[in-house]
């Protein structure tokens, strides 16, 4: 196994840079490809109502999870440049946030079997669904060491192997056995698979020097305090990012959540391609921000900024002159009785790119409060967002059901970016004026 990885997973010298870039890029689409098509796949193998509960399932509630195991930790340990803390030490922390994810989706679809708002059949596959998630979680402690030793190609490749032999036993375990549920544990045993075959062996080959595998309790106990706050504001993110969603499971049916999240893929793409966008710059911001290269960092910044606003320009232009024939084509490859399902929300589809692009723009706020390490700020703006997400969403998808949801997202979106902009650029400007304190 060692000298597979070697000769075929890793590169050293000029082409490590040029691998960094279509690594990332292919890993990044095809993760982006599965998240996007799987939930659309499912409804039409084997209906409406599976379709709505899978879609759920994975990209909502088994993502929630996904953020209780990742803890917020990722954008802590890729720009931990210093080596403060060792790749041991990141590692125990997520084996525990992982553990405590398991335990919480257990418990919580537990209960909400026992109180008859779900069945079995409905906790039990979304319970392997967000075990397939908090896996994906575990993998990521390890893409995050390859990024931060300089590897980001390694991050890539393992994203698309990983994501290629899950979806691919996904699919034929539903197809052969007609279930979800046989289908959802047969990619929680795929995607363990993977994680050994494209993370542990990889790590474990030898190839990055600067890897150090030592843990102290003391340490992995001040890791834990210094990224909580970062845990709990990407949780809050996430749930901001999905009151919408959440809400419609609540208010609505299984159906009408699968609608949504087919409207709601290409979010998904758009999330992708700004993190293809941001992620390689991150170790280039940091230095610029820890030397006090105000100017670099801010010409970096303006760049990422204009390329996210001229692909959402973009992707909004393109939603309004193909976005109905588009959704009329999927209805048309669902099958009979899917007619007008998907076209009769092309306004609202229109509203969810438009605020999949601001949650990109948001997104690239967010790392800059990262590496300003001001997590207090970022915890504050996610609270009151969250906050109004709780109190809004219920109300607008109650009354006004997709539309109300897809408006929701929009606003909730917008003020991420009113909230995270007008902190990092204040913070930006107290920097060059040199009241900034490091």
């Amino acid at each position: 196994m060692t000298e597979f990885v070697k000769r075929f997973l890793v590169y050293d010298g000029d082409r490590r840079e040029r691998q960094n870039v279509i690594w990332n890029t292919v890993g990044s689409g095809v993760y982006a490809l599965a998240s996007m098509v799987l939930a659309f796949i499912v409804m039409r193998m084997v209906g409406e109502d599976e379709g709505g509960i899978f879609g759920f399932g994975f990209s909502t509630y088994g993502q929630q999870m996904f953020i209780i195991a990742y803890f917020g930790i990722r954008p802590f340990q890729i720009t931990d440049g210093k080596q403060e803390y060792t790749f041991g030490d990141y590692l125990r922390l997520r084996a525990a946030t992982c553990g405590a994810a398991a335990a919480a989706a257990a418990l919580h679809l537990s209960f909400l079997w026992f109180q008859g708002e779900y069945s079995f059949h409905k906790s039990a596959v979304i319970f392997f669904l967000a075990c397939y998630k908090i896996i994906d979680g575990f993998a990521d402690v390890y893409e995050s060491e390859f990024q931060r030793q300089g590897s980001l190609y390694l991050t890539g490749k393992s994203n698309t192997f990983r994501t290629i032999l899950s979806v691919t036993v996904f699919l034929a375990a539903l197809q052969i056995s007609g279930n979800l549920l046989t289908a959802s544990m047969a990619a929680v045993l795929a995607q363990l698979a993977g994680v050994f075959a494209f993370n542990l062996s990889v790590i474990r080959a030898g190839v990055l020097p600067n890897v150090r595998f030592e843990a102290e309790t003391k340490a992995c106990l001040r890791l834990l305090k210094n990224t909580a706050l970062l845990f709990v504001s990407v949780f809050l993110d996430f749930y901001v990012f999905s009151a919408a969603k959440y809400a419609i499971d609540r208010e609505l049916t299984d159906a009408m959540s699968g609608y949504f999240n087919i409207l709601f893929m290409p979010t998904s793409v758009i999330y992708l391609v700004s993190n293809f966008v941001i992620r390689p710059f991150l170790t280039r911001l940091t230095e610029c921000w820890d030397k006090q290269d105000f100017d670099g960092f801010g010409k970096i910044r303006r760049q990422i900024a204009i390329v996210i606003g001229g692909l959402t320009v973009l992707a909004v232009a393109g939603t309004l002159v193909l976005g109905r024939p588009v959704l009329g084509i999927m209805e048309r490859i669902l099958g009979q009785g899917y007619e007008g399902s998907l076209t009769a929300y092309w306004i609202p589809f229109v509203i969810i790119i438009l605020g999949g692009g601001l949650y990109a723009l948001a997104n690239l706020y967010y790392y800059l409060l990262v590496i300003m390490r001001r997590q207090g700020v970022i915890f504050l703006v996610y609270l009151a967002a969250a906050a109004a997400a709780w109190l809004v969403s219920p109300v607008l998808v109650r009354n006004f059901a997709i539309m109300g949801a897809s408006v929701c997202y929009l606003g909730l979106m917008g003020g991420l970016v009113l909230g995270f902009g007008a902190v990092q650029g204040l913070l930006f400007r107290r920097a060059k004026e040199g009241k900034y304190d490091h």
